[in-house]
């Protein structure tokens, strides 16, 4: 796919994503349509098992909200919010490979996703720092920041403005995993093929289960899993799972 502000490749069961709105990758009305219709392309294709987001360049994942674009804020907010929530809730996994800056709203967007990878750098630092302006995190953050870290480091985090490093990031449990700015993208890419090489339909089916008791409460998170225990039995892959265990090889899943 090709645009002005979004890039998307693929490689084998693996999408890549990348955001490319210099300077700092912000978000504008243009960016984010773009952003949109790569997304619905990857949801249309059934051959991608998980998605890799990053920003261009060495400095920034996403500095936010592009304030230059200020005169399309009341379409900009409501579409970033519902692609954060997709994102958010994507049958697939989503990872964030946090290459530099990731503010406001690009953080955001990271919390959004399922795993996020750091590049241990001096100019990668996180943070909601939207009170800086007098406005407030509006696309997530003051949801899933808590989620994430915890009531106190998420309020100290937001009212105050601050931005944590990668092992600072780490520490609190905003990342799951730190690595060199050279090797970012390999380790996003590793991580992701062992992700692809798990049972899609399986997959699938827990991340379905988990966002509905996130957004729906336990009792239909509880009747969404079950439905997805129904579902896997019925799959090609509940038997090659089987019959590998048995044979003592690594099973071949293939998403049937």
């Amino acid at each position: 796919m090709k645009s002005e502000n979004i890039r998307l490749e693929k490689q084998d069961h693996v999408a890549l994503i990348t955001f490319d709105h210099p300077p700092a990758n912000t978000w504008n009305l243009a960016a984010l349509k773009e952003f949109e219709q790569a997304v619905d392309k990857v949801e249309q294709d059934s051959d991608i098992r998980v998605v890799i987001l990053t920003g261009a360049g060495e400095k920034f994942f996403s500095a936010g909200y592009d304030v230059t674009d200020a005169a399309n804020a009341d379409q900009i907010s409501p579409l970033a919010r519902n692609l954060w929530e997709r994102i958010d809730r994507f049958e697939r996994p989503v990872i964030a490979a946090i290459n530099g800056y990731a503010l406001g709203g690009g953080l955001e967007l990271a919390m959004a996703c399922h795993f996020r990878i750091m590049a241990d750098a001096p100019k990668a630092l996180v943070g909601l720092t939207e009170l800086n302006l007098g406005i407030i995190p509006g696309w997530g953050g003051s949801q899933r920041l808590p989620r994430l870290v915890g009531r106190a480091k998420a309020l100290d985090m937001i009212l105050f403005s601050k931005t944590v490093n990668a092992g600072e990031a780490l520490e609190m449990g905003l990342v799951n995993r730190v690595s060199s700015p050279e090797t970012l993208m390999d380790d996003a890419f590793a991580f992701a093929k062992k992700l692809a090489e798990r049972p899609p339909i399986a997959v699938s089916c827990v991340l379905k289960a988990m966002s509905a008791g996130d957004y729906e409460g336990l009792e239909r998170g509880l009747q969404v899993e079950e439905e997805g225990s129904v579902r896997v039995r019925a799959s090609k892959d509940r038997l090659e799972g089987f019959k590998a265990f048995l044979e003592k090889r690594k099973p071949a899943f293939t998403g049937e």
